[in-house]
């Protein structure tokens, strides 16, 4: 799942982002509510994360603005303002969830997954919840990968990779774009973890089988094919 944050605390915001990686969600953090509007990949987004107010902008006044943008979003705010009137604003804004702060994690993670599954069984999209090339399968919500008949353990930087590749199959994808995509655009590394991340999913998908998915375009990048 791709996840914006944008909270008025910014250790908040810190903690959130690095405990929903650990679930193997991709997560960016905005300091500024007014950076959302000038997002050109707002709809690449599953879920947004607000607070009610970040530097005296108006959250709640974003998410009605997001809501023009793009009704399915999932939106969920999470702020210290607890008055009942700011929240039925918050909701009327078209906000999908409130929490209060402090909170914890595992609250945060119950209504994200809560929420997922509502907008899955309100549009009736099981079947876009997995993600075919050829006799590879992944299931988004199920987290499982299978090949055939054969089921395949992936770590969550793995899954993500693999389901990165499956949405943008037969497209070149360079080092750059990857590591940007999957560890974030603030990820520095001279290291060769695409690499290392591109072997692994080629001995647990590739190995053993007579068509190969994923190939090296020398001196550009990876392709998964299909």
């Amino acid at each position: 799942m791709n996840i914006l944050i944008s909270q008025q605390d910014e250790k908040s915001a810190r903690y959130i982002a690095l405990g929903l990686k650990e679930l193997g969600h991709r997560t960016n953090y905005t300091e500024s509510l007014e950076t959302i509007k000038t997002l050109e990949n707002l709809n690449s987004y599953d879920l947004i994360i607000l607070d009610t107010d970040v530097d005296g902008v108006s959250g709640i006044d974003m998410c009605r603005y997001i809501r023009t943008q793009n009704k399915d979003i999932g939106i969920i705010f999470i702020s210290s303002d607890d008055t009942l009137s700011v929240k039925l604003k918050g909701f009327e804004a078209g906000a999908d969830d409130y929490l209060i702060r402090p909170f914890v994690f595992l609250e945060l993670v119950a209504r994200i997954k809560s929420l997922m599954r509502r907008k899955n069984s309100c549009e009736n999209t099981n079947e876009e919840s997995i993600l075919r090339v050829g006799d590879l399968v992944l299931n988004y919500y199920t987290r499982e990968v299978k090949r055939g008949d054969k089921l395949i353990e992936l770590t969550a930087k793995e899954f993500l990779l693999l389901e990165y590749f499956m949405k943008n199959k037969n497209i070149l994808l360079t080092r750059t774009i990857i590591k940007e995509h999957i560890w974030g655009i603030d990820f520095i590394s001279d290291t060769n973890i695409v690499d290392v991340y591109i072997t692994r999913l080629r001995n647990k998908i590739d190995k053993g089988f007579n068509t190969k998915f994923f190939y090296t375009i020398r001196g550009a990048g990876y392709m998964l094919k299909g």
